[in-house]
């Protein structure tokens, strides 16, 4: 069933009175225009590995917490496509890209709020990036100039210039990005870009970023049920 199909499949639904869809503006998530409850279609948090647990090195200053983001930025790492699918794989490269930014780009901490692996492990990033999610607020990051205030930017480890994206690696995409749209009641078809809109760069390259109208349709799919 296509996302146009399940958005009129729960249209149809007598439980879904006009009253209750013209009042989920407040506090609700739009989906193709439409404004349906965010109770009813919640999209459940995925395992995320947290800073303590791939043992990240606390940043050099305070994390500052903001107001929620109204785009989600897909990022690809440009690191090597590895075939170590592994969890201990995806801590290294978690360590790779916090060195990255700390030691060579000189920023405060890891420049991202979420790392997701080849092998498919969501990873925490910057400090305090999941508590604030959860609590649906942001972290300022580094990840999109000009435009950290109000983007929370998701990496994607390996690059895919011409290379498809792992399975695994888009499954998580879609469940992370489904999570992230439902805490801050965002639609996806509008609010998943790449690093590309905001800024002059390959980032997420060519073959994931042509795979980005598929991964707001399976956003909307599971945030539909």
């Amino acid at each position: 069933m296509t996302a146009p199909e399940r958005i009129q499949r729960h249209l149809s639904n007598p439980r879904l009175s006009r009253r209750t869809l013209l009042g989920a503006s407040a506090g609700g998530v739009l989906l193709g225009g439409l404004a349906l409850p965010t109770a009813a279609f919640a999209a459940p948090a995925p395992r995320c590995y947290t800073r303590t647990e791939w043992s990240a090195r606390p940043p050099k200053s305070p994390t500052q917490v903001i107001g929620k983001p109204d785009h989600i930025v897909i990022h690809h790492t440009a690191s090597a496509n590895v075939t170590d699918y592994s969890l201990a794989a995806a801590y290294k490269v978690q360590h790779w890209i916090q060195d990255l930014h700390m030691d060579t780009n000189g920023w405060i901490d890891i420049g991202n709020q979420l790392t997701i692996s080849r092998g498919g492990f969501l990873m925490e990033g910057r400090s305090q990036s999941l508590p604030a999610i959860n609590n649906g607020q942001n972290v300022l990051g580094a990840q999109t100039a000009n435009n950290n205030s109000h983007t929370i930017g998701i990496e994607h480890e390996g690059i895919y210039v011409s290379e498809d994206v792992p399975v695994a690696l888009f499954d998580m995409s879609a469940l992370t990005c489904a999570w992230l749209c439902t805490k801050y009641g965002l639609d996806p078809h509008t609010a998943i870009v790449g690093h590309r809109d905001y800024n002059t760069t390959q980032c997420p390259g060519d073959v994931f970023y042509a795979r980005l109208p598929e991964l707001r349709d399976r956003v909307a799919a599971i945030m539909l049920g």
